[in-house]
């Protein structure tokens, strides 16, 4: 099922431990598209400024990604973040933010992106996750990411827009900070009871402990895909949104079964071990099926186990 995403559009500007990077293409919707690309079509919604290069717009294009719906404002800025990771790759610094120009970003999505069947807003301001899930009234399946800054300042219209979706992916510590729940399934089943309809499917992102996934029928988790090099997370969750996404659609007209889910989760967590292995989009622009589906299976193997039960000397 093709996919629509609205979000960030970005050059980035990266210092970690093992080296430096600047101004190289990213935001959350070029590495949710490069991720989701390798299971369905995608077009991609954002602004760009007028210095964003055609080059980046080819890399795009040349992984399948519809960029048609890319608005180019002139004169302006393109999206800029730098940042800086220190050895705990877990948290950051942010250095600099220039909006340019996503600060009046008003999407404006082709006929091709509103047909989608899928879409995922990625981490823009609520009231226009809102509006843009407005115009996909028949897409069968939705979903979002936000931010703290959303829940501090924009809590009521970040609640509605959760209400009209299908599946939340937002990391832990934003679970509980918006459900104002102690722990990961009393804020799962929090987000539950904003129906109907409300949200299915919570996905919480742990950054280098995995994800976990809870629906009301049950609980799954992954750890994430061991490396012994860790090179940028920068966006490491919205290709993990990608392959998750991107995996369910590629599965059109089955019900959201635990199966599916739970492989939609390993698919995720592949995709994302890529990303953390080189700057940027440098290595997921590199990477083909065959070496996703080994990661995939290695997952499989890593997180079984036989064995009968403990069976205890006492009654």
């Amino acid at each position: 099922m093709p996919i629509t995403v609205v979000g960030s559009i970005a050059y980035d500007t990266v210092r970690t431990p093992f080296g430096e990077r600047e101004r190289m293409l990213g935001g959350a919707a070029v590495h949710f598209a490069l991720a989701a690309s390798f299971f369905d079509e995608v077009h991609v919604v954002g602004p760009v400024g007028e210095d964003f290069g055609e080059a980046e717009l080819e890399l795009m294009r040349g992984m399948g990604i519809d960029v048609s719906a890319v608005e180019r404002v002139s004169p302006g800025k393109t999206f800029f973040w730098e940042g800086e990771y220190g050895w705990d790759l877990n948290s950051r610094e942010t250095l600099d933010t220039q909006l340019g120009v996503f600060e009046g970003f008003a999407p404006k999505l082709s006929e091709a992106s509103r047909c989608s069947d899928v879409l995922f807003l990625a981490n823009i301001q609520p009231d226009l996750q809102l509006e843009v899930r407005a115009q996909l009234p028949a897409a069968r399946f939705t979903a979002l990411d936000s931010m703290n800054l959303w829940i501090d300042i924009a809590r009521d219209s970040l609640v509605k827009a959760i209400q009209s979706v299908d599946c939340v992916i937002l990391n832990d510590a934003e679970l509980r900070q918006l459900t104002r729940k102690p722990n990961l399934i009393a804020a799962a089943q929090e987000l539950f009871s904003w129906g109907p309809p409300g949200p299915r499917v919570v996905v919480a992102k742990q950054g280098e402990y995995g994800a976990a996934l809870i629906t009301r029928e049950g609980f799954f988790a992954l750890p994430a895909y061991p490396l012994e090099s860790v090179i940028d997370p920068t966006g490491a969750g919205d290709t993990f949104a990608g392959g998750f996404v991107g995996y369910l659609a590629a599965h059109p007209g089955q019900e959201l079964s635990e199966e599916l889910l739970r492989a939609a989760m390993a698919h995720g967590t592949a995709l994302a071990s890529f990303n953390v292995q080189e700057f940027g989009t440098d290595r997921v622009v590199r990477l083909n099926a065959a070496e996703i589906t080994q990661r995939v299976t290695d997952l499989q193997q890593m997180t079984s186990f036989s064995g009968a039960p403990f069976r205890s000397r006492k009654p």
